[in-house]
């Protein structure tokens, strides 16, 4: 009896002292068990962003003639991301490598053990993890040449781009690159995805045209309901996008995901109210596009900024990328046909900047998570950020515009032909139609 009751006691010591000392284990380099699942409900909550969620959200956006066009665009471009991240992509960003890009000591995981841990969570998922960021990085771009380009060009342009645009700025910011060690706050991508995306969308709206008839012949959305069943996949999918970029089941993951959603509802709220007082209706277009400005503007705040300034970035998210967007279609006549710089590249660049005002901790109810109380610290975070932000916006615009010269040389054009484009690109590429009507 003695025997037994000493093992009990002996055992019950046992498991006591390992829940006490759990989270020192962790440290030690132990797999964190709790960390893994949300990182691995993180991964499967970003790749439902792309897919269906940007799939949906484009394709509802476009003309019916060119719904198919989007769909597989975004599966292909899924697809040629995720090999080309095994291949050299992953490597590049997170190698060592030196203070611009990484080498190639992780080419297709190459001497990685399955058990190798990135932090207390295995490598593999983080490498998984991150794989989603590389896949809807480029997707976000095909919202600027929509309905025009050829699917080879697509193809060549978004497997070149990831490689030389998207891989040495995520080494710059979250591979210990040189803005790493500035200090830049981008906790969940307002550089490396929505300034890169947005000035990239940009440049090639620019490159390759404005669709035949812009801006004289409307082209309306073709099914709003598919985007509005997009954008709740990426209202939902982002909780994963900006909480698991925490990367532990922790305070700082469910803070994210709290801001995450206020900034959203804020920016869809407000985006709403303006075209309420300038038009006297609410469109659902615009409700879904505020809710986007909103979600892209909080991202690289999300891990720096308490709820009183999640609001006030999700509020400005709805004013700074409504008016911008009326800019550059009405005023500049820029045929970036499903807005993604106004949204995203604009939304990414006004993020990046509050951040550095409302993570400080010295404002009250707007508090933040970040440095120190102190005007001369705010001044100096915002320093780092314009720089953050202005080297991602001429790093990405000269070489995305040579990526685009070289890619129309070597497929003959970037455009499809004129006939092509007014029957449209799910016949022309893929001899296919979205309905039988």
């Amino acid at each position: 009896m003695e025997t037994t009751m000493s093992k009990a006691l002996i055992l019950c010591l046992t498991l006591l002292s390992f829940f006490i000392s759990g989270t020192a284990w962790a440290d030690e380099g132990q797999l964190n068990g709790a960390n893994t699942s949300w990182i691995l409900t993180s991964t499967a909550l970003v790749l439902l962003m792309t897919l269906p969620g940007v799939a949906l959200f484009y394709g509802g956006l476009v003309r019916k003639k060119n719904v198919l066009s989007i769909l597989m665009q975004c599966f292909a471009i899924g697809s040629i991301s995720s090999i080309l991240w095994l291949l050299v992509g992953y490597s590049l960003a997170f190698g060592e490598g030196n203070a611009f890009i990484g080498d190639f000591s992780k080419v297709m995981m190459h001497g990685i053990p399955k058990d190798a841990l990135a932090g207390d969570i295995p490598e593999s998922l983080f490498m998984l993890f991150q794989m989603t960021f590389a896949i809807i990085t480029p997707v976000l771009i095909i919202g600027g040449f929509a309905e025009r380009m050829k699917f080879s060009a697509v193809l060549l342009f978004s497997g070149i781009w990831l490689l030389a645009v998207y891989a040495p700025i995520t080494h710059w910011v979250w591979g210990g690159g040189w803005l790493a060690q500035m200090g830049v706050y981008d906790f969940a991508g307002g550089i490396v995805v929505h300034i890169t995306a947005g000035t990239a969308a940009l440049v090639a709206a620019l490159v390759v045209g404005p669709r035949r008839g812009f801006p004289k012949t409307p082209m309306l959305p073709h099914n709003l309901t598919m985007t509005v069943t997009g954008a709740g996949m990426l209202w939902v999918g982002w909780f994963g996008f900006n909480g698991g970029s925490a990367l532990a089941a922790n305070g700082d993951a469910s803070m994210a995901m709290l801001v995450t959603h206020i900034s959203a509802a804020a920016g869809t709220l407000t985006w709403a109210a303006i075209e309420w007082k300038k038009f006297g209706k609410a469109s659902v277009l615009g409700a879904v596009t505020g809710m986007v400005a909103g979600l892209g503007t909080i991202t690289p705040a999300s891990g720096f900024v308490g709820p009183g300034g999640a609001l006030i970035i999700g509020i400005s998210a709805g004013f700074v990328c409504f008016y911008s967007t009326v800019y550059i279609k009405q005023k500049l006549k820029i045929d970036d046909s499903l807005d993604v710089f106004p949204v995203h590249g604009v939304g990414g660049i006004l993020g990046t900047l509050l951040v550095g005002v409302f993570s400080a901790t010295s404002l009250g109810v707007f508090s933040g998570f970040g440095f120190a109380e102190g005007i001369a610290t705010m001044a100096e975070q915002i320093g780092v950020q314009l720089i953050g932000i202005f080297s991602t916006l001429i790093y990405t615009a000269v070489v995305t515009y040579i990526i685009l010269k070289v890619v129309g040389l070597m497929t003959d054009g970037l455009r499809v032909g004129e006939e092509q484009e007014s029957n449209g690109l799910d016949q022309a590429e893929h001899e296919e139609v979205g309905y039988h009507l």
